[in-house]
């Protein structure tokens, strides 16, 4: 599942494209994705110029001069492709099928944006104004923001018995994260991801706060991390995998400079955690 970082950099990738272009015209070829698609999409879309291209969480949303935002969640295998003449040379990948293309906008400029996802686990949908969206409603701050603070971050650890790999998880503490960039915070900031996040003293809270921030804007340099379907908008890959410390590094030497342990690997609410357990309490 795309994170915070790919998910930033496919939007950073679109914006030049779509960010203050008008929208001609729009090709919805299916009713569906994960969950079906607005009845008014096509109607609200067509025309739209769009304003302002954000991203919330693990999001991307087109705010448009006519009320409503287009809410675009890639799930497991989404892919933006975009093409046009004077464009320049995009990356193409044999294995996305045109079969796999649900949703085609068209441009001013020419430029064609095209939502391809394979499995269908993505979403497209629209954000109504005074209607809180339900995928939106609950979710914690960004942590690329100003509003993410090492005081933020420890209110919401404080007085938690759950794992900080499962608090940090909760979308309602914080914003984006995921697995990968979790199991990699939590090893800079030396943090056992089975230590109690109600447990950890205000010191290592500030550590914790700085590995997230710097975590992320390294994976977001690099264009994300390309482990199966991620690529960027323009079709290359990401390589922060390359810079994995922990992450699937199962039974290889800690890089830790110093440390002679070895990667375990655990299993948390059903989901693979990746820590040295000599240096990380």
């Amino acid at each position: 599942m795309p994170e915070l970082p790919e998910v930033e950099t496919v939007r950073r990738g679109l914006a030049p494209h779509l960010a203050g272009r008008r929208i001609l015209r729009v090709d919805q070829r299916r009713p569906d994705l994960r969950w079906p698609m607005p009845v008014d999409l096509v109607q609200v879309l067509t025309g739209a110029r769009v304003t302002e291209l954000r991203r919330r969480s693990k999001y991307i949303l087109a705010d448009l001069d006519r009320g409503p935002s287009l809410l675009i969640h890639l799930g497991m295998s989404g892919r933006i492709r975009i093409e046009g003449e004077g464009l320049g040379r995009f990356h193409h990948d044999p294995s996305i099928l045109p079969r796999h293309d649900h949703l085609v906008l068209e441009t001013e400029d020419g430029a064609t944006i095209t939502l391809n996802d394979a499995r269908r686990f993505g979403a497209v949908d629209l954000v109504r104004e005074g209607a809180p969206h339900p995928l939106l409603a609950a979710l914690g701050p960004e942590p690329l923001s100003q509003d993410f603070t090492p005081a933020v971050l420890a209110a919401g650890l404080a007085g938690r018995k759950m794992p900080v790999k499962a608090a940090l998880l909760d979308q309602r503490i914080v914003a984006g994260l995921g697995n990968i960039y979790v199991c990699e915070a939590l090893f800079r900031a030396a943090i056992h991801p089975a230590r109690a996040a109600g447990r950890i003293g205000a010191a290592r809270t500030g550590a914790l706060h700085a590995a997230i921030l710097a975590v992320l804007e390294e994976a977001i340099a690099a264009g994300g991390s390309s482990l199966r379907d991620h690529r960027q908008a323009s079709g290359e890959l990401g390589y922060f995998q390359h810079s994995f410390r922990v992450y699937g590094r199962e039974g290889q030497p800690c890089l830790r400079a110093g440390c002679a342990g070895t990667v375990r690997r655990i299993v948390q609410s059903g989901r693979s955690s990746w820590y040295c357990p000599a240096c990380q309490h």
